[in-house]
């Protein structure tokens, strides 16, 4: 483990809202906001899901949740190492697919870890390589209400944070 110092303490804060804007990128089906947080050059490897480059994987990732009527994604345990302008972090992560075409709706849930290279090139954190292990998902049918937020740029809180200049 390295050193607390303030510009690694400053660059763990820019490393989880990263994180969290991929989250957001993924909900609300935003491809260029994905795109920001892998390096041109960055890899993505989800296994046997996906291995090629991150914005790849940002371009498949949107054509599949289009086709699933919700999606929700959150991150928890965010251990992030930095030493100068390389870190690494491990993540857990929680997704959840309502896909569209049962009733009363198909509701699948993975768990797993984000372990990610970073790099600050450019004024700016993003991901060089990230590898996704899943640690387990399971399926269930489920009676499914879907709320009023959208899956795109439409939804309120891109007003809210635009209004902030942070969207």
């Amino acid at each position: 483990m390295s050193k607390l110092t303030l510009e690694s303490l400053a660059a763990q804060l820019e490393i989880n809202q990263v994180l969290r804007r991929y989250c957001r990128s993924m909900d609300r089906i935003d491809a260029p906001l994905g795109y920001s947080v892998w390096h041109e050059d960055g890899i993505a490897d989800y296994g046997p899901i996906f291995k090629g480059t991150g914005r790849g994987f940002i371009d498949w990732v949107c054509d599949y949740h289009r086709s699933l009527e919700c999606t929700s994604h959150q991150i928890a345990n965010a251990l992030i190492d930095v030493k100068g302008d390389e870190a690494a972090s491990e993540t857990y992560v929680t997704v959840t697919l309502l896909a569209k075409e049962n009733v009363p709706g198909r509701l699948t849930t993975g768990r797993g870890r984000y372990l990610d290279n970073w790099s600050f090139r450019s004024g700016r954190w993003a991901i060089d390589k990230r590898c996704f292990l899943l640690d387990f998902a399971f399926t269930q049918d489920v009676q499914a209400q879907r709320g009023w937020g959208t899956r795109d740029r439409n939804d309120p809180s891109y007003g809210l944070l635009g209004a902030l200049g942070t969207a």
